[in-house]
């Protein structure tokens, strides 16, 4: 019997706080999933037959649990946490003439 070694990659977490996060990758040459790490299923509601969703059915290539906390990231400061710029009100939207 041969035993996989996990193959790493390094992300970016954000919940349940900024920190970058070592995970394991779907095996790229698994026969079942091709390399995804998956597969999608779509269903539809029994009583119509319309679409009513997809499920995600994990290959037991990879285990999507697997990952382990490298090095936690500062939070922004509530200052630096603006989502639009703030507008100048002296600004003008049409140029001069």
């Amino acid at each position: 019997m041969t035993r996989t070694l996990p193959r790493l990659r390094i992300q970016r977490a954000t919940w349940p706080r900024p920190a970058l996060i070592l995970t394991d990758i779907p095996r790229p040459d698994c026969p079942d999933c091709e390399g995804v790490g998956g597969f999608e299923q779509d269903y539809g509601d029994s009583e119509t037959g319309e679409y009513a969703g997809t499920e995600w059915w994990p290959c037991p290539c990879w285990n999507e649990e697997r990952l382990w906390l490298l090095l936690p990231l500062p939070r922004r400061p509530r200052w630096l946490r603006r989502t639009t710029p703030a507008r100048d009100p002296w600004a003008a939207d049409n140029p001069p003439f």
